[in-house]
């Protein structure tokens, strides 16, 4: 006899198929309450480092960040004080070198965009080799330029500058190398950030002379003129809302990114928490109905929707959820003579964000024409040579019951410029700063020196009665080295002879097991 299932069971079945059918594509709803059921994947608390390409047309004047912004600027007033500074040194190098901007404005600059020298594959398979686990492209900076091919909008890189779709030819690079690919957008601030291309001089040959950013031909690219009350970073108006939310769907639409970024807080009410339902339930059908997605936005995350970022920034303390600093290994866009971080300084950042449950996001600095200068290509290098035999105290590690000790653990700690304490501080690390990573099991701890061990070292958190510590230490290793280390534990703390050498020569790594 066949076994038949009975119609009763059979219509049951067909029912809930179609039930979890539905709910995939439409599990968020464009609410706070909804998008709190968010969860951070594994994989991104995993991944630690990515590297990030702030790139774009801002580049060729080689003037470093907000150009765009700047050259418009012959009278720059201080926010605080009110004082008039004069012309901004982008205007005038904009008249030295450009014209006028009644004249020769940014949407001149574009055409000389042509980035010649690019080569995504190459790139992406040298930020792998340094230890990047993820990537991000930007999309559009402030300066409404799209380096995907719209659709809606004609100021894009395949239409304009170096008429190739930037994001996809990245995307594909990642891809090639297992990574996974993200977008920043930085244009919810865009509409007031620009408003200075609508001005005029004030003073000189030019004054009232209208800067080409009043020209109606080219107002898709510097937007219309803003109500006099419209000034903050986010705009208020409602058409330029829908605006940007019309954007960046087709952003998401046509890439699928696995992280996207914004350049704010979740940007303008209901059209921020609709643009973030539909990413989150676009990555859910692409991922067979398991989130995968990363959104990076920049207030406090307490309500758990996204994971809260910090520019140029480190947390101060290890966060209950995820987080991530974003920051550039210089300016944002390529200037002359510009001072980079060293290796050291940019390992010491990751140390010390890994320690409190965060990644680094860290902008590679591209020249206007794509590739990357020599210095750069020498603090890549020694980067890369240091994740290799470190790697391990970092990559899937999670915090232990504390970050650190030392020094720079207490007392009064720069701030950083947007939130919790400075990224890269001006003093430096000393021989006995600390922090901690654990391994997953908890079962082994690594301790990084920040400083310069001289002599004896001593942790202090792992003596013999700490309460951090269930079971007395059972072996110290030196990460990246077989040398074998001198050790004991004592009421003082666990010491640790120095090593005779250290590996990289900067941020010695122990790994610790009890």
């Amino acid at each position: 006899m066949k076994n038949v299932l009975p119609l009763k069971s059979f219509f049951c079945f067909l029912f809930l198929i179609s039930i979890l059918s539905a709910a995939t594509p439409s599990s968020f709803e464009p609410t706070d309450e909804s998008l709190r059921k968010y969860e951070c994947p594994e994989w991104f608390r995993d991944a630690k480092l990515g590297f990030w390409s702030h790139w774009g047309p801002q580049a060729v004047p080689r003037q470093g960040d907000w150009y765009a912004k700047r050259l418009y600027i012959q009278n720059d007033i201080d926010k605080k004080t009110g004082e008039n500074r004069g012309p901004h040194p982008d205007y005038l190098d904009h008249l030295k070198h450009y014209g006028h901007p009644s004249i020769f404005g940014y949407k001149d600059i574009i055409p000389l965009w042509k980035a010649e020298k690019w080569n995504p594959d190459e790139l992406m398979a040298l930020y792998k080799k340094v230890g990047a686990r993820y990537f991000f492209s930007m999309g559009s900076h402030h300066d409404n330029f799209f380096l995907w091919n719209s659709k809606i909008h004609r100021w894009n890189a395949v239409q304009m500058g170096p008429h190739k779709d930037v994001l996809g030819l990245w995307q594909a690079a990642a891809r090639k190398q297992g990574l996974p690919f993200g977008v920043s957008e930085h244009l919810a601030a865009s509409y007031t950030w620009f408003q200075s291309s609508h001005g005029a001089d004030t003073t000189g040959p030019k004054k009232g002379v209208p800067y080409d950013g009043n020209d109606s031909q080219y107002q898709d690219l510097y937007h219309t003129k803003a109500d006099a009350n419209d000034r903050d970073w986010l705009t208020k108006n409602i058409e330029w809302h829908q605006e940007w939310l019309k954007d960046i769907t087709e952003l998401i639409d046509l890439y699928h990114p696995d992280l996207l970024y914004s350049d704010s807080e979740l940007p303008f009410g209901d059209y921020g928490r609709k643009m973030l339902a539909h990413y989150y339930n676009e990555d859910l059908k692409k991922n067979g109905g398991k989130l995968q997605a990363v959104y990076n936005a920049k207030h406090d995350n307490d309500q758990g929707r996204y994971v809260k970022d910090i520019e140029r920034g480190v947390s101060s303390e290890i966060r209950a959820l995820p987080w991530q600093t974003d920051t550039s290994i210089g300016d944002w866009f390529y200037r002359t003579d510009q001072k980079y971080l060293t290796a050291e300084q940019v390992v010491q950042m990751l140390v010390d964000i890994v320690s409190k449950n965060g990644n680094l996001l860290i902008n590679i600095v591209q020249t206007p024409e794509g590739n990357l200068e020599q210095d750069v290509l020498e603090i890549l290098n020694q980067i890369g040579q240091w994740t290799s035999t470190n790697g391990e105290g970092v990559y899937a590690t999670r915090p232990w019951k504390i970050y650190g000790e030392g020094p720079s653990t207490s007392g009064k700690v720069e701030k950083g410029r947007f939130g919790g304490n400075k990224d890269v501080p001006s003093k430096a690390y000393e021989g006995n700063d600390f922090r901690f990573t654990s391994s997953k099991d908890g079962k082994i701890i690594y301790a990084f020196c920040l400083g310069k061990p001289d002599g004896l070292l001593c942790i202090t958190s792992l003596k013999k009665s700490s309460p951090h510590l269930m079971n007395p230490i059972q072996s110290v290793e030196v990460l990246g080295s077989s040398e074998k280390v001198e050790w004991h534990q004592d009421e003082k703390g666990l010491l640790i002879h120095r090593p005779s050498s250290i590996p990289g020569n900067m941020v010695l790594g122990f790994k610790i097991k009890n």
